[in-house]
């Protein structure tokens, strides 16, 4: 341990530790700008280069990045010294003299680190003047690019790199020319993107943000020609409400169902539905890989999970020799859309391209996702437009409604029911549990002596398990982060030597409950801790837990799809996948 003094305050910490991290613990604010955090993956960028959390150690002729020296026995450190905020006031000012004054326009307007920054400081004023750095914009079907605004912290760049490992972001040029960017200055959508967005989730500023869709959900919503279909994953129900003024974690299911039946849609369905119908398509898909092998036929193995689309899209363009691996099972949002156009058209009676169907979502990703060629029937789309939990937050206050105001109400039938196991998809580990509580008593025929798989629980980023099928030992993994997924498709690729059945995998930290459409959560593990518990709560007040126990799952397979992976199933309900190593996004 080391002792030290902040601010006049003895403070002691373990060997190692930064002095910003030191003055949080104490319970000091010191701002930062290129500094963040990853909830449960411990994980600490500690770049130094913004300058805005400059401190003032006694014996040191210059001031110190907070963020990036490490506190040493004895030292006497000021973060609110004159020097200091002089300092700061300086950098901020600087960096406000080559950045857009167009707040009211902006996306982060009110969410803004660096507009709190300059209120905090009290800056009314900006002294130098002088040519403004201009960009060109760029856009993907996910994500939008404004480098004029960018302040330059790199952290873009970090999350890419280090923990996405996707490498589509890093700094080029020099002096005023610098910019984060592709190499080369190429379109993102050409580069090795996959839209994640986890870009957009830690830019402190608006030069990242997402692709707003909200305009073309009103004009579907107000075309008297069209009946507007609306799922609502998992994840955003314990999310929606903190952009309300509520507790992180906070349940807000009933609310929701209200707030989306306010703002006009005709049916108000939940994604969890078709979470249920994945882990039956899924499960039944790894049921069958691993007969297979046991019978001595060739199967491949792992099965991973399929749910996520920037997981699709990264290992489409990383590992295109490995394709055969994933399940082809499409993911909730893509099997509701099917459903609904294909079979809740037609039993409502009209044609499929006069129903339009929004998805609520915790990704930038599913907006690529409902794009792709192949989810569409003669270019009608299965799923339409699909918006975040903050877009879903803009529109409910767009139409004058407040969440806490909303009675609690159900989701329509027959495509709202569910079972907590669709519920903890949401979590990382979720998939993994919901497909092994029906997988297990399938392939045993027996009741699971306990509903729980904590040992796929938690923000660890990388899990693994064995669990006990009636003596068959089904070996699991479950990872979140796409450099933790880069590295479990390496091993398997050299072998497999730990002989994995099953491996889950979600792109964001925590998984979707830390998707880059959630409210902005600022790397504070609590917030995604929060929202993990919340689930798992969720979870445990339904009645019924297990995907193939929910009567409607059960209902449409004996009325529509006659069995897990049948034909018709397979038609609707899986997909394939493409060598995009080499290949461009279409817009």
């Amino acid at each position: 341990m080391v002792k030290l003094i902040i601010d006049n305050r003895p403070v002691e910490v373990a060997e190692g530790t930064t002095i910003l991290k030191a003055a949080r613990q104490a319970g000091i604010h010191i701002p930062t700008l290129c500094y963040f955090e990853l909830a449960g993956m411990n994980f600490e960028n500690k770049p130094g280069g913004c300058r805005v959390c400059v401190v003032e150690v006694e014996g040191r002729r210059n001031l110190a990045p907070a963020c990036a020296t490490d506190c040493m026995e004895g030292m006497v450190v000021h973060t609110n010294s004159a020097r200091v905020l002089n300092a700061r006031r300086t950098v901020v000012e600087l960096i406000l003299s080559d950045h857009p004054n167009d707040c009211l326009q902006c996306e982060k307007n009110g969410d803004c680190e660096l507009q709190a920054l300059a209120k905090r400081l009290g800056i009314k004023e900006i002294p130098f003047k002088g040519t403004q750095s201009t960009y060109k914009k760029d856009c993907t079907l996910s994500v939008e690019r404004d480098m004029d605004k960018c302040v330059m912290c790199r952290r873009c760049e970090t999350m890419c790199n280090k923990i996405q490992s996707v490498g589509a972001l890093s700094a080029i040029n020099r002096g005023f020319n610098a910019v984060v960017s592709p190499a080369f200055e190429e379109h993102l959508g050409d580069s090795s993107c996959v839209n994640c967005g986890q870009c957009v989730q830690v830019c402190p500023v608006g030069a990242l943000t997402l692709v707003d869709n909200i305009s073309d959900v009103a004009k579907a919503l107000a075309d008297p020609t069209k009946t507007v279909v609306v799922q609502t994953a998992p994840a955003v129900r314990v999310a929606l409400g903190e952009e309300f003024g509520m507790e992180p974690g906070t349940i807000v299911t009933g609310k929701l169902a209200a707030a989306l039946r306010r703002l006009g849609f005709n049916y108000v369905f939940d994604t969890d539905w078709s979470a249920d119908l994945t882990i039956m398509e899924e499960g039944t898909e790894l049921l069958g890989r691993v007969k297979k092998v046991l019978n001595g036929e060739k199967a491949t193995l792992p099965l991973f999970t399929s749910c996520c689309p920037g997981w699709v899209s990264f290992f489409e363009k990383n590992f295109p020799d490995m394709l055969d691996y994933p399940s082809t099972a499409k993911s909730p949002q893509q099997m509701f859309g099917a459903v609904a156009k294909n079979f809740f058209a037609k039993k409502i009676g009209i044609d499929r391209k006069d129903m339009v169907v929004v998805s609520i979502m915790p990704c930038l990703a599913k907006k690529s996702e409902c794009a792709r060629e192949e989810f569409a029937v003669n270019g009608n789309r299965d799923v339409d437009f699909s918006l975040t939990t903050r877009e879903l937050a803009h529109m409910i206050k767009q139409f004058n409604l407040d969440l806490n105001e909303m009675p609690e109400e159900d989701f329509d039938s027959p495509l709202g029911s569910s079972t907590g196991a669709a519920v903890i998809f949401g979590a990382t580990g979720g998939v993994m549990e919901a497909a092994l509580r029906t997988a297990y008593e399938i392939q045993t025929g027996k009741t699971l002596p306990r509903l729980d798989f904590t040992e796929v629980r938690g923000l660890d980023g990388v899990k693994t398990a064995t669990v006990d099928f009636n003596g068959l030992g089904v070996n699991v993994a479950v990872c979140y982060g796409l450099a933790n997924a880069r590295a479990m498709m390496e091993e398997v690729r050299n072998g497999n030597p730990r002989g994995f059945h099953f491996v889950e995998v979600m792109a964001c930290p925590g998984g979707c409950i830390g998707g880059a459409g959630q409210p902005y959560h600022h790397g504070n593990s609590d917030i995604i801790r929060k929202r993990m518990e919340a689930t798992y709560r969720e979870d445990a007040g339904k009645p019924i837990r297990k995907s193939h126990e929910n009567p409607d799952i059960v209902a449409i397979y004996k009325e529509y799809y006659g069995e897990p992976c049948g034909h018709l199933s397979h038609e609707q309900l899986h997909t394939h996948y493409y060598d995009r190593s080499t290949k461009v996004e279409v817009k």
